[in-house]
């Protein structure tokens, strides 16, 4: 701007760790054995077998033995083992490993293991259905709770056709206690009491990221049916580790004089050539339509002056603004800045504004090359001053435009990247995929979204980027390795960040996201975390993710129209190595509030790297299945 319910782990000097295809895992000790986990009886003893099953001392994940359910020539149906016990103090995690022989295709054979809460009645695929040969040892990690009973059933399943035998070793299944995940620091609340809109609630924020200074801004006192009370703004001037934060003057009637009902989609820049930090934000009138765009102004990050309107208070409609100004002493357009929004009332036409006075005033709204349409353009400047605009095709696809010549034309888009799309549970509001899009020291640019390509049957997200150095050739899509794609992880929400110092195969990437432990959940199940990863090396390999916040339940976040909601979209920004990010937390409320949701930050969390390697899906079409429909206006 990943997890059959990873819960993440951060490695300590004294932490070992574990291989997973190119993954390293924490692992820490087991709290108690599940009886016989390890199958080092040589025998099933322990456990509740079905069908084929048997204990074998050949390749087993660790000691001699290991479960084999299935069998070596083909049988009908499924087999299975399985246990009862209780989660023992302490114990936060249960975990083993599996190694599937499966010739065939996930229509017919496969694996699978639930994992029932039997003192809640709950159950979590802890692994979803996998089909794959030859892919050797992976590792599963659930979340439990001490005291509570649970009954794991390891499964494989064989369609009984010749030739094609499927079963599966498991071995070496344990509790665990993983490390807690970073201190939180909240930077900011909610201080309105209007009873028009959600309190105390903060959300869908966007940072900036300039020297040591960083500015963020987001909603604050959402109404269900769009926009907020106001914007908020919250600004460090050492790299993340303390904060200031305020309202800002003069936008909505609940705050310094403003004349506006509401206000939503606040973004973040900074004009070097002028001294001037902005926030963008999208003001919405009584009627609870998209007005326009207005621009707030400060020199220091910390005193705001009251708004200029960039564009719309024509009687349009509009949506999803977003800013950017060009930074690079030696561009031809050095100063200029750069708003983008979309016209809802022109069927969501994609134009951009220019400003070239620090952002006193706009230029009247130019439309791109072919007049395309779309939501959530975020505009990226390059150092020879050529803006590049990745955008949401209405969620069918990311595409992107260009102008070369300081925003006086744009050109026609050219595709990114088809989307296909998880339709995320709970119905929480997840901005329909909105891409978050970066850029480093040399002008790379890397678009990321939510995607489930990489998985049979589309049964949750990874998140995916694709990259490109002129705007208009771009790489095939790659997934960044936070979980097995047969995992039941779901990650949406990206917020992708890169060092502007540096670039290419030594480019330093910071990626928060939210995700659900498990994708098949409801409104009252979905336990919603917040997650980081990082890539010292441009993309090219990934460290371990790191759960930073959560688990949530979405009754804890403010409600929309749309879904629950934490926001459309979130933003990492990288400083000398480290990534910064600020992001919606819901708590129980006390003191009688609705809620109790706020921006915390975690770290600021070094960008370091590591070895699990991301893969590319290649340049070939994917279809849409789950965003076929036409997107809704998002304030």
């Amino acid at each position: 701007m990943s997890r059959t319910a990873f819960r993440r782990s951060v490695a300590t000097a004294t932490t070992a760790l574990l291989s997973l295809g190119g993954l390293l895992l924490a692992s820490h000790p087991a709290l108690a054995d599940v009886s016989n986990g390890g199958f080092e009886s040589g025998s099933l003893t322990g456990w509740t077998a079905t069908g084929t099953t048997a204990a074998v001392n050949s390749g087993a994940h660790s000691g001699t033995y290991a479960a084999r359910v299935g069998g070596t020539s083909p049988t009908n149906g499924d087999s299975s083992v399985a246990q009862t016990f209780t989660a023992p103090t302490g114990a936060n995690q249960l975990s083993f490993w599996y190694d599937v022989t499966c010739p065939d295709t996930l229509t017919y054979d496969w694996a699978t293991a639930t994992l029932t809460d039997t003192t809640t009645g709950t159950t979590t695929t802890a692994l979803a259905k996998t089909c794959t040969n030859g892919q050797g040892w992976k590792q599963v990690t659930s979340s439990v709770t001490a005291g509570h009973s649970y009954t794991l059933k390891l499964v494989s399943h064989d369609d009984n056709y010749t030739g094609d035998a499927t079963y599966t070793l498991y071995d070496d299944v344990a509790f665990t206690t993983a490390a807690p995940p970073p201190g939180l620091t909240q930077v900011s609340s909610d201080p309105f009491t209007n009873s028009s809109s959600q309190h105390a609630t903060e959300l869908e924020p966007d940072t900036f990221a300039y020297g040591n200074t960083i500015v963020a801004s987001s909603q604050v006192g959402r109404f269900t049916d769009g926009g907020a009370s106001d914007i908020g703004w919250n600004t460090s001037t050492d790299g993340g580790t303390t904060w200031q934060h305020g309202m800002l003057p003069g936008i909505t009637t609940y705050q310094g004089g403003g004349t506006w009902a509401r206000v939503s989609d606040p973004a973040v820049a900074y004009d070097a050539r002028h001294g001037t930090w902005m926030v963008a934000g999208l003001v919405i009138d009584s009627n609870v339509n998209g007005a326009g765009v207005t621009v707030s102004r400060s020199t220091n990050g910390t005193t705001w002056q009251n708004p200029v309107m960039a564009v719309g208070n024509d009687g349009q409609g509009y949506d999803k603004e977003w800013i950017v100004c060009d930074n690079s002493a030696t561009s031809p357009y050095y100063g200029s800045c750069y708003v983008e929004v979309d016209v809802t009332s022109s069927g969501n036409a994609v134009v951009m504004s220019r400003s070239t006075d620090g952002g006193a005033t706009w230029s009247a709204p130019v439309a791109p090359s072919g007049g395309p349409t779309g939501l959530g353009g975020q505009p990226l400047v390059q150092p020879n001053g050529t803006v590049v605009v990745p955008y949401s095709a209405n969620g069918s696809a990311v595409r992107a435009f260009n102008s070369t010549n300081g925003g006086s034309s744009w050109s026609s888009t050219t595709l990114i990247a088809n989307v296909s799309s998880h339709g995320v549970a709970g119905n929480l509001r997840d901005g329909e995929g909105l891409p978050s899009a970066e850029i480093d020291g040399s002008g790379k640019i890397y678009v990321a979204w939510q995607d489930c390509r990489f998985r049979s049957g589309c049964p949750a997200n990874d998140i995916v980027y694709a990259t490109s150095t002129n705007g208009t050739t771009w790489s095939a899509v790659t997934r960044v390795p936070i979980d097995a794609t047969t995992s039941s992880v779901d990650h949406f929400i990206p917020g992708i960040g890169i060092d502007p110092a540096t670039s290419g195969t030594t480019a330093k990437i910071g990626l928060y996201y939210y995700f659900y432990p498990n994708a098949n959940c409801t409104a009252s199940t979905c336990q919603l975390e917040v997650g980081y990863i990082s890539s010292a090396n441009g993309g090219s390999t990934w460290s371990s993710p790191t759960t930073v916040a959560g688990p949530m339940s979405l009754s804890q976040i403010a409600g929309s129209t749309q879904g629950s909601m934490v926001g459309d979209y979130i933003s990492t920004s990288v400083i000398s190595g480290k990534a910064v990010s600020t992001f919606a937390v819901g708590k129980a409320p006390a003191g009688g509030q609705a809620f109790d949701e706020a921006l915390y930050t975690a770290g600021p969390l070094t960008v370091t790297g590591g070895s699990a390697r991301s893969t590319a899906h290649g340049a070939a079409t994917v279809p849409s299945p789950h965003l076929t429909r036409p997107l809704p206006t998002r304030h």
